[in-house]
């Protein structure tokens, strides 16, 4: 079960009810999101923004070079996250589907990016979900032509990095965007990364 729960300006996040090992345990993970994004460039907080775009309303385009995501809504505006990138040697483009969305995903570092910081090599086999894992508290798995890319757009634990081309080439948001925009996008939905 999951309950957002908001006074002023303070969000807390409840999750309620994993399962682990096959028996049922409660779990209460808090988050006070004012301290993500209270650092953060107000260019790069979420905002609805005019957007004149040709891209039909459900459509999620990514402007690698101005570090922005907009989730186009009808009546030519958008929603706009700020996001984090891709380093060089590491971005990319083109055009992908959203063919599958997970809360709180298991992190999985490809054998490329463990051959490249053996300390990942522990996770080989996966990271379970959590404020730790660098997937952060949403995911949405892009897909070309029914394969997968294995790259994602999600959270992270790194409030610092939105804004900055610092990721192995997924786009991560905060936190509390991943959990905005991942309620508002549909499996199938386009994503245009430029």
């Amino acid at each position: 079960m999951v309950r957002i729960v908001c006074a002023g300006v303070v969000c807390v996040l409840f999750i309620m009810g994993a399962l682990f090992a096959g028996e049922a345990s409660a779990q209460t993970t808090r988050f006070n999101f004012t301290t993500e994004s209270g650092g953060l460039a107000s260019k790069y907080k979420r905002q609805v923004v005019s957007y004149t775009g040709p891209e039909s309303p459900g459509t999620i385009i990514i402007d690698t070079r101005q570090r922005f995501l907009f989730f186009v809504l009808p009546g030519g505006q958008a929603v706009r996250y700020g996001v984090g990138v891709g380093r060089e040697g590491f971005s990319w483009s083109g055009e992908a589907v959203v063919e599958r969305k997970q809360e709180w995903p298991r992190w999985f570092p490809p054998a490329e990016m463990i051959a490249r910081d053996p300390k990942l090599e522990p996770y080989r086999n996966g990271m379970d979900g959590g404020p730790e894992n660098p997937l952060g508290a949403r995911a949405l798995y892009l897909y070309k032509d029914g394969k997968d890319t294995l790259f994602r757009i999600h959270g992270t634990a790194q409030p610092w990095s939105i804004g900055q081309n610092v990721s192995s080439g997924c786009i991560r948001l905060l936190n509390e965007d991943i959990i905005d925009l991942y309620e508002r996008v549909p499996i199938g939905t386009t994503v245009i990364v430029r």
